[in-house]
């Protein structure tokens, strides 16, 4: 049996973690090392957030592309014409 590496969070969960890491930091009253623990935690949630987003507009500018190279079609309907 392979081993399973952890599974990312989507978009929403990630944004939510980092919301939550950055307001514990703000605070200051984490002793350093829990400090630099949550402040890497927070750097991989916001590399994780960026690439969602990055992925997310590329399908866009991919659907974007297709519509607009896409061909009038006539619509059709099961019922017979008059």
């Amino acid at each position: 049996m392979s081993k399973k590496e952890p599974r990312t969070p989507d978009f929403e969960q990630a944004l939510a973690e980092l919301e939550a890491v950055v307001e514990r930091l703000e605070h200051g009253e984490l002793p350093l090392e829990q400090a630099l623990t949550q402040f890497e935690r927070g750097m991989a949630l916001a590399r994780s957030c960026q690439d969602a987003l990055k992925q997310a507009e590329q399908k866009v500018e991919i659907l974007l592309a297709r519509s607009m190279q896409a061909e009038p079609v006539p619509f059709e309907t099961d019922e017979p014409e008059d």
